[in-house]
């Protein structure tokens, strides 16, 4: 069985997977790799919108949303999947009693706070 490292097309990162992984994921997403993470963001994306927009329309709006932010991929990958939790839990919004649990440094300058 072989192991390649691949890069994911949206946030950066990379995976190391088989060749048969690889090739299911990129069907599943027109011809672009996506790591385990943002191929998650985007199927909710998908599952979200009331008119499907289908999965293309999700991974364009995926990768413009990784984009907007400049920061080290593993932050990225973090507030994204905060973000994701509170979606499927119902809780867009920040609660008052939400605590600070703590702030860990990633990379260059880059800090992640988990509430």
């Amino acid at each position: 069985m072989e192991i390649e490292s691949v890069k994911c097309e949206c946030c950066g990162l990379w995976e190391d997977c088989t060749l048969d992984y690889i090739a299911s994921v990129r069907a599943s997403f027109h011809g672009q790799w996506l790591c385990g993470l943002c191929c998650e963001a985007v199927r909710d994306e998908a599952c979200r919108k009331k008119a499907q927009p289908g999965v293309e329309e999700a991974v364009r709006a995926h990768m413009a949303f990784c984009k907007m932010f400049k920061s080290n991929p593993a932050v990225r990958v973090a507030d994204g999947m905060r973000q994701m939790l509170r979606r499927r839990s119902g809780d867009m919004s920040k609660s008052e009693s939400a605590t600070k649990y703590s702030t860990s440094q990633v990379g260059n300058e880059s800090s992640v706070t988990l509430y």
